[in-house]
């Protein structure tokens, strides 16, 4: 009897402590630090044409060019090859900024351009990402620098972007699907975009510097940008 009277007591206070220690946990449980703010840009602008002339002007992508421009340079396949040929036109993706908002359509995206497959563990990647930051600055107005952040931890790119001061925007492809479609198993990857979508040229061959970056931008996409 007395066994039972104590069973009978003991329920419900262990029951009013287990209440107690959850609410409290629900109240002082640390919700962790807040996410640190992107320092990439946001991805809007990338569907109109650099400088942000709009979409009916006489300089929208696939419209006559001015008379004494030159013609556009052919087609070079990268180093290493890719899944994608040269002069075809961006595989048919869609992506999240890194700063949220609405997907961007690759094939939406108004050149010319360069697109920067880009990681936080990738050493060249690191490396090349300040001359990429540098050629945004340059080239501000005619050219879109645009990277695409693949397979990545997003505190960690978030972190290394904000180290370089990387500020041009970024996409994110957690699940490689435009690095298979040109260059599997391989970063850094850089491509360069004319003005109509189409792959003009894929380099593959490591980290890039001003100089080099400049030159492939001359070569491939006829813009002449101070190295």
């Amino acid at each position: 009897m007395t066994r039972r009277l104590a069973a009978t007591l003991l329920v419900p206070l262990l029951l009013v402590v287990a209440g107690c220690t959850a609410g409290e946990a629900d109240r002082v449980a640390p919700s962790g630090p807040p996410a640190p703010p992107s320092p990439f840009t946001d991805c809007a602008a990338l569907t109109g044409p650099p400088g942000g002339t709009s979409p009916g002007s006489s300089a929208a992508a696939g419209s006559p060019a001015p008379a004494g421009t030159p013609a556009p340079p052919g087609p070079s396949a990268g180093p290493a090859g890719g899944a994608t040929s040269a002069g075809a036109l961006l595989p048919d993706l869609r992506f999240a900024c890194f700063t949220g908002g609405a997907e961007v359509a690759l094939r939406e995206l108004r050149g010319p351009a360069v697109l920067n497959l880009w990681a936080s563990w990738c050493g060249p990647c690191r490396r090349e990402l300040p001359a990429f930051q540098r050629l945004a600055e340059r080239s501000a107005g005619r050219l879109h620098v645009v990277g695409v952040n693949t397979r990545d931890d997003r505190p960690r790119a978030v972190s290394v972007g904000a180290d370089f001061g990387v500020t041009f925007p970024s996409l994110v492809d957690t699940d490689q699907r435009l690095q298979r479609e040109l260059a599997p198993n391989v970063l850094p990857v850089s491509v360069f975009v004319d003005a109509q979508g189409r792959i003009r040229h894929q380099d593959v061959s490591g980290a890039l510097d001003d100089a080099r970056l400049a030159e492939l931008v001359r070569r491939h996409l006829g813009l002449e940008v101070p190295a």
